[in-house]
């Protein structure tokens, strides 16, 4: 799976972190929305549908620009981030 990388996101709001495969090529902007949609369905809507969630790396605070791929923002495999 060299197109895609295994990164933990923590979920605060609910309180919950998800193991996911993530695509290098995609943007961040990307995968923020397919992740809120994807625990939005998996919580029953425990979690809404926002336009303002961010990511962010757990450890060093960065905050991710939503029009970088994954792979130009520099995250990587075994990455922790933090969805808000």
């Amino acid at each position: 799976m060299k197109n895609k990388i295994n990164v933990d996101i923590l979920v605060p709001s609910i309180n919950e972190t998800y193991n996911l495969f993530i695509p290098v090529n995609k943007t961040v902007g990307e995968i923020v929305k397919l992740v809120n949609q994807a625990i939005n369905d998996l919580t029953d809507g425990e979690f809404p549908i926002k336009n303002d969630l961010s990511l962010i790396d757990l450890y060093t605070c960065t905050l991710y620009n939503f029009d970088y791929s994954v792979k130009n923002n520099k995250i990587k495999n075994g990455s922790r981030l933090i969805l808000i």
